[in-house]
């Protein structure tokens, strides 16, 4: 996907790395009925995986900017807002 932010290339990797890895373990299976999902909307491959990506990264923010563990139903509601990517705080 395109876009005008800039983004560090490795920290791209290193989220898609993380969104391979979840589907592969189908864990949580929300990644994998959100990749299903996507792809059925339309997206490629590429493109639905940065989209998750993009959510993993936005929980990951939360994290760390709050001090709180991963909340798992946040990160599930912003998976189910995708390809929209104005994310619950």
């Amino acid at each position: 996907m395109k876009g005008s932010r800039e983004y560090d290339p490795e920290l791209r990797r290193v989220y898609l790395e993380v969104v391979d890895n979840q589907l592969r373990d189908n864990n949580p299976p929300e990644t994998r009925r959100t990749f299903d999902r996507l792809r059925s909307e339309g997206f490629g491959e590429a493109d639905a995986k940065v989209l998750i990506a993009s959510a993993i990264a936005f929980e990951t923010f939360q994290v760390i900017k709050s001090g709180t563990p991963f909340n798992h139903d946040r990160f599930v509601r912003n998976l189910n807002r995708l390809p929209d990517q104005t994310f619950e705080d």
